[in-house]
């Protein structure tokens, strides 16, 4: 099953940390890939990811492959260095998918890495026109593409509607990150 979770509100990757709950606790095997997050970047799913992992075992891989959030929030990388940084996470991706040794891949972010050109569009289109039938996918970020929509079996969209940076507010720890 492609599963996508896109849209301009919160939920996405929270959305996917659910998944990835309710497939480890179903007897299924998940890796959990970031696109974009950095491993400098530390957040509250870091914290439970590791104890998920003492837990799971091997049932568990997470990777945080990004190199921070792409022209904003004070980054200063090239955007080569961002795009190898993805390239390289896709590349790990497709080896996992050929081992056929996880049940759930979760592509956080991976929308963003395409609509930002970090990654082209007919990489991913290939690689969920090649899934595994007995693999499971969920792609998470805004701006997905169309055409991977229409891949899609499950699409949900988060949208924004109230948003508390709109008031100033600025991200809280253990609510956006």
């Amino acid at each position: 099953m492609i599963i996508i979770l896109t849209g301009d509100g919160k939920g996405k990757t929270t959305s996917a940390i659910g998944q990835a709950i309710r497939a480890l606790g179903s007897g299924r095997k998940v890796a959990f890939f970031h696109f974009i997050k950095s491993p400098a970047w530390k957040t509250g799913e870091d914290a439970m990811f590791g104890w998920m992992k003492e837990w799971f075992g091997e049932r568990l891989l997470h990777k945080k492959r990004g190199m921070g959030f792409v022209g904003i929030l004070g980054d200063t990388l090239p955007r080569e260095v961002h795009a190898e940084a993805a390239e390289n996470a896709l590349k790990e991706v497709q080896k996992i998918l050929e081992e056929k040794k996880y049940d759930t891949i979760i592509l956080d972010e991976i929308n963003v890495a395409v609509s930002l050109g970090l990654i082209a569009k007919e990489k991913i289109t290939e690689l969920l026109q090649t899934l595994p039938e007995e693999i499971d996918i969920v792609l998470t970020g805004r701006n997905a593409h169309e055409d991977h929509i229409a891949l899609a079996d499950l699409v949900t969209e988060c949208r924004e509607i109230k948003p508390p940076y709109q008031k100033g507010a600025k991200a809280k720890k253990g609510v956006e990150y």
